[in-house]
């Protein structure tokens, strides 16, 4: 019999026109003092000021400067911005990197310190921050609903996932008609995570029934629909579906975490600048091939026959395939690791904790391995 625990505490209000909602959604918490936290593309395009003058004047001020793979500065600036309008509430309204900082700010602006003590120097995270909803405008890395934020210290040249329960959004608000303004290289990337996610849950040595139903459907999801969603920004089904599938896949990676295809991504990006979704879909094929020989292979073959797939490796190409189309890096060279030094530093990076997921073990030769072959040079 299976021994699990499941938990999603993050309320989903999900649809189409949903954003229209929001000034009642706010009503319903009562939030006076309101900072929007938001992707500087919603702030020229529009929709930030259109969310501010629906709120009535609550939303006392815009905060945008945010950059992809945000920072502790950023973090530290919109920190800033809370305590200095005494805000009770936050709106947050943008991809991941806006998510992400969104929900370690909301915490540090309730206290007394600064981003580094819990991030750098690791102090626990032991109490509710600011309340805030997550309004997520990219399918990908479903932060609205999930525990963890990554950020970026470019002081100790750290990129690093920080979690904590206290970091949850209070409400999670997913209206795909956000994402048609995605543009197409971040539907790519961002889908691909979506994909990463999923199979990463599904292999995770923390995977259990839930999150295994999860993860397949959302998989399903984002197999049949991150292309036409890539060639067909416009199709309003085809971005509901992959709205469905980041969010469905947040419900499985939040309790299994991320594992090999992740961990190496983090280097990729902050060491090489290849975008996240497109990190962790550089090494997601070889770990799929790789996992499907080790003790959740039979569950792996299954899981991909029962997609449509004739084995773990069809998957596995197929994934290399949508790569191709959607113009993503193929090979380490590609990805800007072109010298022996390269692969070294690559390699000795790429050991965050959620390595340690991977049911087969990872060592830092097989490791150099599997980076070596998606070299151009040995392919």
């Amino acid at each position: 019999m299976e021994n699990f625990y499941y938990e999603q505490p993050v309320p989903i209000d999900f649809g189409v026109g949903k954003i229209k909602e929001l000034p009642s959604i706010l009503e319903k918490f009562k939030a006076q003092n309101i900072l929007l936290i938001s992707a500087p593309s919603m702030v020229r395009n529009g929709m930030a000021q259109k969310i501010m003058d629906a709120a009535k004047g609550k939303i006392k001020a815009i905060f945008s400067d945010i950059q992809p793979n945000p920072t502790v500065q950023n973090t530290d600036q919109c920190v800033k911005v809370l305590r200095e309008h005494n805000c009770d509430f936050a709106v947050a309204l943008g991809g991941g990197s806006i998510l992400d900082c969104a929900k370690v700010a909301c915490f540090v602006a309730s206290t007394t310190n600064m981003t580094e003590v819990y991030f750098t120097k690791q102090q626990l995270i032991s109490q509710k921050g600011i309340p805030f909803i997550a309004i997520p405008t990219t399918s990908g890395t479903a932060s609205e609903i999930t525990n963890v934020s990554v950020l970026t210290d470019t002081v100790h040249d750290i990129k690093a996932p920080l979690a904590s329960d206290f970091l949850y959004p209070i409400y999670a608000l997913i209206d795909p008609t956000l994402t048609v303004s995605c543009p197409q290289k971040v539907t790519a990337s961002s889908g691909l995570d979506v994909i990463a996610h999923s199979l990463e849950a599904f292999y995770g040595k923390k995977h259990q029934p839930y999150t295994d139903m999860a993860a397949e459907y959302a998989a399903k999801l984002a197999f049949e629909n991150l292309l036409i969603a890539y060639h067909e920004p416009d199709n309003l089904e085809a971005r509901t579906k992959m709205s469905l599938a980041s969010v469905t896949a947040g419900m499985a990676f939040n309790l299994t975490q991320t594992a090999a295809a992740h961990a190496c991504s983090y280097p990729l990006t902050q060491n090489f600048g290849v975008p996240h979704g497109e990190a962790c879909a550089l090494t997601l094929p070889i770990f799929w091939i790789l996992n499907s020989t080790g003790p959740e292979g039979k569950r792996l073959e299954e899981f991909s026959r029962r997609l449509g797939f004739e084995d773990a490796k069809d998957l596995a190409n197929r994934i290399d395939e949508m790569k191709k189309e959607m113009r993503m890096r193929m090979t380490i060279e590609e990805a800007g690791v072109t010298t022996s030094e390269d692969l070294e530093l690559l390699v000795a990076n790429s050991f965050a904790p959620n390595m340690k997921n991977n049911p087969v073990e990872i060592t830092p030769d097989l490791l150099e391995k599997l980076y070596k072959s998606i070299s151009s040079i040995h392919s």
